[in-house]
């Protein structure tokens, strides 16, 4: 092919990759192995644009640069197929969600091949495959499972607690569980029916039933992650959301927190990412304290309390309040306490008096999801319970109040407010009218507060006066232990995951119910050998009018035994917090994967993906990652060895500016240069029809109703319409998003990978912009120029290339395998550019040097190199099974070194010398120049000091 025809060669390459299995990868292998992996996208129904194939080029040049580099890579994809926007188009269309889903997807595959992506498509999986998520239920009945025991720090299986329970009851065992657990002995154990034992354990198994505050959404029917509200409403149709007690299934995520933290120091993730991650299971280390309620367990209008359901009868409420601080030297200085509106005793301690105001209080809190009420710091909001509680160090009388930025599910829910040592509660205290006692002396006011607290002494303060912030702390946690009324605790942020969604188009979970003895529905697993448990069909994707989530449409829905199922699904989490297994073995029917596989690809070496999954996607599976290796199921502790965030490509919106004006039929629209002179609203336009920000007037008007007619004006610069412009998030709202297919169609994949790459830095945010797409273009037909003329002749000459021309090759060998490895994609296009500018100005065609550079170039432009490689006389289809190439240093150091000569301390004058010459020569001929000759004014130099290649310096 002697003319440079992107479309034909790119669909030639593609085929053959695919016809031929090219990247077909083995599972073992005498190379070393290396995994590459995008985080898999969900398909929706709009495709991709232009910004969500940036990660997938990152990780497809490197993946093909590390097979040059003589790696067996693994570089899979597939699709995260679960979730809501597939249900809702089905609530609209009555249209069963997997057929948009495989739409969807065979639109995305088709999209990802025009790209020249080197996935083994044959690992391709799908999370709401049966065949895929029978082993994400699975791992649901581990966990169901299994306990976490503290002393050994690892997950182990329900039988070796009820080991511990028959040898000495549950004294000693050191677990999370429940709250409302219970202590006993063996012999109570002993004493109890199967059906009570198999009780006790569902407070201690990793994953369990409870009652949870929720984000609900009453419009679609289900509860919401907080990445999925904003504002109050649900991100997909603005719908209201309201903080709501569900019965749901939990994770026990909790129970790994303090080996996720520590996780975080084996792991190649950036810093702020990390930061976010440890921000989010935010260890504290303080105590735990009791104030005892000022009136007792009588305190207030014993209303019904909100506390979790449990599987045995709830104790009575407690007579005190128990709050988690950092800053026990502090609570001298508790002037009021703050409990969440959640707290179990809101109920119980309202007085009668102060009944309406709560529950006012309560009705506007419900309208807040958890994010804004953390992240509104200026709001002051709350009310008084007409309860008090008793400071244990004084006795102290301290009014209780509840506020929305307090939380119940962080620490205990309470917090003792010291408004002298934190803005918060200061903000509080006088918004309410309440005291403010300073507690260090030289502290008048919150502001003076600051590092008092490393040098000052305390005042107002009984047993602690006089103390430093070290010795107050121990001082006061030693002296609550021994009163029995607190004890120091490490505490983390970090909550048990929700497990549950009330959705349709989800994993179902394998658990049927059986009523106890007492009436009360118990969970139990359904047999291995009855997995999957598949979706079953409904008349809608809708709850029920009774209110059920959509499975409860389902007829004769019930277990084997004739138990109901679980009514809810899983949620968007579950399936990808453990895919990178599936795809080492992804055809396997009897396990999530071989042992052989998972021993021999282990983890993923290499990770790209958004910074949106921080604290949610990236959390979940570092945990069941560990819960797996806990089992014994997989090797490694850690998922991720290096993870990479992608940075955003941006939208380029352009603007059309139309002038005001009472008579809309006839609208006027001027030229942005000229929009001053008028008063004028500004309208996006679409930007596939702007060229160089240029408007095309005509498909201008075709896309607009309104403006099908001739009865609007435009106002021009110089004959031609200029749009303005903005950089703003892609988005079909702001009419900026751009197809890749058009970009593939008119200038082709390799064109866009390499433009996407040149745009900046991987990690960074960088607006898209079409105009420029042209120079990397015109680049890829100047490489083509090296191999053909003009006129279409094969130019290249097997003739040895000269000293010049090996000196380019190889410095850019050298700097393109320093950039890749740094993942610089952006500087390793522009030493390309370089490159074939001084190689076309070198005139050079010499097949040594040009059949290098095409390996060098294949991983970034495959099709066009294929292509190039064999038309150079190379087996066809060989080019990924080829070696990287290796730079030499004696053609990149320079031949010549121009050495700067300093006579007493002065540079005087610069003299050129070949970088193998002696230091003796280059002494002799230094001071035999005649310039130098001239500033030594006939003296002997004392001394001469070469430097190679550095400097010359003669000391007079």
């Amino acid at each position: 092919m002697s003319e440079y025809s992107h479309r034909e060669i790119e669909k030639k390459w593609q085929h053959f990759w695919g016809d031929h299995g090219v990247f077909r990868v083995e599972n073992q292998s005498e190379l070393p192995k290396y995994y590459v992996l995008d985080m898999f996208p969900y398909p929706s129904g709009a495709g991709l644009h232009v910004g969500h194939p940036l990660g997938y080029i990152a990780s497809d040049i490197y993946s093909r640069y590390k097979r040059l580099k003589g790696f067996n890579v693994l570089h899979p994809m597939g699709f995260d197929s679960f979730g809501l926007p597939a249900e809702q188009y089905a609530i609209q269309t009555g249209q069963h969600p997997a057929i948009t889903t495989e739409q969807n997807i065979t639109r995305y595959i088709e999209q990802m091949k025009n790209l020249g992506f080197s996935y083994d498509w044959d690992r391709e999986v799908r999370t709401s495959d049966p065949g895929y998520y029978k082993w994400t239920q699975w791992i649901f009945m581990e966990l169901f499972r299994s306990w976490y025991n503290n002393d050994t720090q690892k997950a182990e299986t329900i039988e070796t607690l009820t080991e511990i329970f028959a040898q000495s009851g549950n004294k000693k065992v050191n677990a999370p569980c429940d709250e409302d657990t219970p202590a006993f002995s063996a012999e109570e154990w002993a004493s109890w029916d199967e059906e009570q034992q198999y009780k006790i354990t569902l407070k201690y198994r990793l994953t369990y039933v409870a009652d949870a505050t929720v984000n609900w959404c009453a419009e679609l029917g289900s509860v919401l992650s907080n990445d999925e509200v904003k504002d109050g409403v649900s991100e997909r149709g603005g719908y209201p959301v309201v903080q709501k007690l569900m019965r749901q299934w939990m994770m026990r995520i909790t129970a790994y927190s303090q080996r996720l933290l520590d996780g975080l120091d084996t792991v190649d993730w950036t810093d702020s990412l990390k930061e976010q991650q440890r921000n989010w299971i935010g260890r504290s280390v303080g105590a735990l304290v009791k104030f005892e309620l000022a009136g007792g367990k009588e305190q207030g209008a014993q209303g019904e309390g909100q506390g979790v359901e449990s599987h045995a009868p709830s104790p009575m409420p407690p007579a005190h309040i128990e709050v988690f601080t950092t800053r026990v030297d502090t609570i001298y200085g508790v002037t009021f306490m703050v409990i969440a509106p959640e707290h179990e005793l809101v109920d119980v301690i309202t007085t009668a008096e102060h009944r309406a105001e709560i529950d006012a209080y309560l009705d506007m809190t419900k309208k807040k999801s958890e994010r804004d009420r953390i992240s509104d710091v200026k709001t002051v909001s709350g009310a008084f319970t007409g309860a008090y509680v008793l400071n244990p160090l004084n006795g102290e009388k301290v009014p209780v109040y509840i506020a929305d930025y307090v939380l119940a599910g962080y620490g205990t829910g309470a917090v003792m407010a010291v408004p002298s040592g934190d803005q918060r509660d200061w903000n509080f205290a006088n918004h309410f009218g309440l005291p403010i006692i300073p507690i260090l002396d030289g502290q008048k006011d919150i502001d003076s507060q600051a590092d008092a607290t490393k040098e000052g002494r305390y005042i107002n303060s009984g047993i602690i006066n006089g103390m430093t912030f070290h010795e107050a702390n121990q001082t006061l946690i030693q002296w609550l232990e021994e009163k029995g009324v607190g004890k120091g605790k490490i505490n983390y942020r970090l909550r048990d995951a929700v497990f549950g969604r009330q959705r349709y188009w989800g994993e179902p979970v394998p658990v049927y119910y059986k009523n106890d003895k007492d009436g009360h529905a118990l969970p139990y697993l359904m047999e291995e050998s009855e997995l999957p448990l598949n979706l079953p069909a409904v008349d809608k994707y809708l709850p029920t009018e009774s209110g059920e989530p959509p499975l409860g449409r389902a007829e004769g829905w019930a277990h084997a035994s004739g138990n109901p199922y679980e009514l809810s699904t899983m949620p968007g989490w579950a399936g990808s917090s453990w895919y990178w297994y599936r795809y080492m073995d992804p055809n396997n029917d009897g396990a999530f994967a071989s042992k052989e596989a998972i021993e021999y690809w282990k983890d993923v070496d290499l990770y790209i993906g958004g910074t949106e999954h921080a604290t949610g996607h990236l959390l979940y599976s570092r945990f069941w990652n560990k819960f797996l290796k806990d089992r014994g199921f997989v090797p490694e502790e850690e998922p991720f060895k290096k993870l990479i965030n992608q940075g955003m490509i941006q939208g380029r919106s352009n603007f059309v500016y139309r002038v005001k004006s009472d008579d809309q039929s006839k609208p006027v629209f001027v030229s942005a240069g000229l929009r001053s002179d008028y008063d004028v609203t500004a309208l996006h336009v679409d930007v596939n029809i702007v060229e160089n920000d240029f408007l095309d007037i005509d498909k201008f008007k075709a896309s607009r109703q309104d403006l099908s007619s001739d009865q609007a004006t435009f106002i021009l610069e110089d004959d031609k319409y200029l749009c303005g412009v903005e950089v703003e998030k892609m988005s079909k709202s702001k009419f900026n998003v751009v197809n890749p297919d058009d970009i593939v169609t008119r200038y082709g994949a390799d064109t866009l990978r390499l433009y996407e790459m040149f745009l900046g830095p991987l990690e960074q945010a960088k607006p898209w912009n079409t105009n420029g797409i042209d120079g990397t273009y015109r680049f890829i037909r100047k490489f083509w120029r090296l191999f053909y003329s003009e006129n279409g002749q094969w130019i290249v000459k097997d003739e040895p290339a000269r000293p010049e021309e090996l000196k380019v090759l190889h410095k850019t060998i050298k700097k393109i395998e320093e950039d890749t490895e740094n993942f610089s994609f952006n500087t390793a296009v522009s030493a390309f550019m370089v490159c074939v500018n001084e190689l076309g100005s070198l005139k050079c065609n010499k097949k040594e040097i040009l059949q290098e550079l095409v390996v060098l170039l294949s991983p970034y432009a495959p099709h066009v190199s294929e292509e190039l490689w064999a038309a150079l006389g190379n087996e066809e289809g060989m080019l990924s099974k080829t070696s990287f190439p290796k730079w030499e240093q004696k053609h990149v150091v320079d031949a010549v070194f121009e050495y700067p000569i300093q006579i007493n301390g002065k540079v005087r004058i610069s003299i050129p010398f070949d970088i193998e010459t002696p230091a003796s020569d280059i002494e002799k001929e230094v001071l035999a120049n005649e310039t130098v000759q001239r500033w030594l004014e006939g003296k002997t130099p004392k001394k001469v000091i070469v430097v190679p290649k550095r400097i010359v310096n003669v000391v007079l």
